[in-house]
């Protein structure tokens, strides 16, 4: 009897059902290599939580098996867990110049550039990583440098978009290689994994020159002083600021650390073209007239500590709003931010300065491929299966539709989450088991030692507030010394409920007095019980109760 044809493994660890920390799994017999490494920013229940990552248990498990890394662009839900895996996972990162060159920082910061290895590879190039031979495909998105992948495998050819659009007019680089897609389509490839963030978009992403067109418009206008607040890693919307400053003779600022730290790289590699001369320090700030001025800034989500949030609310050392100030935020709110975005919008306002926002001018387009656009990929690449990737539930689902009305067979259309293990070869595709996936909270310099039992504490907290109850008591007997002692923190304002906290106080003796063993647990589980029952009787909130007993 024959033997069976070895499957492909497709495990996607983070990027299915949401919208960040991107990474996917390709195994194949012994070899392992992965795509990407993103982070997500937290939730608003994730109280406390700074960053959130992809659990990566399967990697560090085997990690004799992993090849390489390959990113496909520099943006933060792409290369922000890298710093954090290659702690663990210390193997080669492949990625083009300006990628590797925003990872630098991030590992410098981590304190691990020295002993990581980074591989700089070029659009066009096909590099072998055990039984892959991974080629890197030119591609357009909201960053220069992007590259889609064609993982050549034993089993038949994998293609992976990353995130893309199709802009036949770039304002660096070249446009988008569907040239090379439709001779991959034409030879036959076995899974297309594509972007799906716009597909509920119609009709085609626009190019990234529009922006450059209304920026052009809008300084020709300006009285005052220019504050542009955009992605740190947008280079080319920086490119484009610049560009309308050279030509309106104004002089630009960089504000905020990550810009400055991005737009430095972006200078040092190429990538971003600013006249000698135009670039100024923001200690210099006061040395120019207000009209002669553009600052870039980060903050185009609101972000609490970002530069523009900052300025919007008075608190930046060196730059203040004045009166006559216009403000351009050069970005759409990522879902979540919105009411963020609009109380720095709210505070600019109040503050004199006059505010455009993309429901107002083109001044942002997406990086996304709209319907159209996913449309003509599928029919360059005319993939025997396919899978949606990059987006929440609702995007998959309706990419999947998209595809089905493009004639493509709804049995080859496989919707993952995250942690299944897809197993496909020529002969057929199936999801066959799971592995350790899920999230993973940064906390200050806590990896991973918060969770959801942390975070629903938080949660109670911040919602019902804190009750300690103290109890000091005898050794030897069990009896009450002292106490109870009651401290209340964010449930009642104790000065003006001090009758309230009295009957507390006097429910929270009989209860200890009921009592009489030596099991302390016991006697704390009774004090919690019958106060949360009398606290909820009485005021309808579930407070924390926390009950301390002392033994002398």
């Amino acid at each position: 009897m024959a033997k069976s044809k070895k499957k492909l493994k497709v495990i996607p660890l983070g990027g299915l059902g949401e919208i960040g920390k991107n990474i996917t799994v390709f195994e194949y017999g012994r070899d392992i290599i992965v795509v990407d490494c993103g982070m997500a920013f937290p939730d608003d229940e994730m109280l406390g939580i700074d960053l959130v990552l992809p659990d990566t248990t399967y990697l560090t498990k085997n990690i004799e098996r992993v090849r390489g890394i390959i990113v496909t662009h520099g943006h933060e839900d792409h290369i922000g867990g890298l710093p954090y895996l290659l702690k663990e996972v210390n193997v080669p990162v492949y990625g083009t110049r300006l990628s590797l060159g925003l990872l630098e920082y991030k590992l410098e910061e981590h304190g691990i550039l020295s002993t990581c290895k980074l591989e700089t590879v070029v659009q066009g190039q096909t590099l072998e990583l055990g039984s892959f031979k991974v080629e890197f495909i030119c591609s357009t998105h909201s960053i220069a440098d992007t590259i889609a992948l064609a993982i050549h495998t034993p089993v038949g050819t994998v293609v992976h978009t990353s995130d893309f659009k199709v802009d036949y007019t770039p304002i660096s680089g070249e446009p988008i290689d569907l040239t090379r897609f439709a001779e991959l389509g034409k030879k036959g490839v076995l899974l297309l994994m594509s972007d799906s963030t716009n597909v509920e978009r119609p009709g085609y992403t626009m190019s990234e020159k529009t922006v450059g067109e209304t920026f052009e418009e809008i300084f020709m206008n300006a009285k005052g002083r220019i504050l542009v607040a955009t992605f740190a890693s947008n280079i080319h919307r920086i490119q484009q600021v610049v560009n309308a400053a050279v030509k309106y003779d104004r002089k630009v600022v960089i504000c905020g650390r990550s810009m400055i730290n991005v737009t430095r790289k972006a200078m040092d590699l190429g990538y971003l073209n600013v006249p000698e001369g135009v670039l100024v320090d923001i200690e210099r700030l006061n040395n120019f007239n207000q009209d002669k001025l553009v600052i870039v800034t980060t903050g185009s989500q609101g972000e609490p500590m970002s530069a523009l949030t900052r300025i919007a609310v008075g608190e930046h050392r060196q730059v203040e709003i004045i009166p006559g100030d216009l403000v351009i935020i050069s970005a759409t709110p990522i879902p979540g931010n919105e009411k963020s975005i609009y109380g720095v919008v709210n505070e600019l306002f109040k503050k004199g300065a006059e505010v455009i926002y993309e429901s107002l001018a083109d001044i942002h387009v997406s990086g996304h491929a709209c319907q159209e656009e996913l449309k003509l990929m599928q029919r360059l690449i005319k993939p025997k299966y396919f899978m949606p990737v990059h987006g929440e539930y609702r995007h998959l689902k309706k990419h999947s539709n998209l595809a089905q009305n493009l004639g493509m067979n709804k049995e080859n259309i496989i919707i993952m989450e995250i942690g299944q293990v897809l197993e496909i070869n020529s002969d057929g595709a199936a999801i066959t088991g799971t592995v350790p996936s899920g999230k993973v909270l940064v906390d200050g310099l806590g990896i991973g030692d918060v969770g959801n039992v942390v975070l629903r504490d938080r949660k109670h907290l911040s919602e019902d507030g804190l009750i300690i109850v103290v109890v000091t008591m005898q050794k030897e007997n069990g009896n009450v010394i002292t106490g109870p002692d009651i401290i209340s923190r964010g449930f009642v304002y104790v000065k003006e409920s001090e009758p309230f906290m009295e009957e507390v106080r006097q429910v929270c003796k009989e209860a200890v007095l009921k009592w009489k063993g030596r099991n302390w647990s016991s006697r704390q589980e009774i004090i919690r019980d019958t106060l949360r029952e009398y606290i909820y009787q009485k005021t309808k909130r579930k407070p924390m109760i926390l009950p301390i007993l002392i033994e002398i």
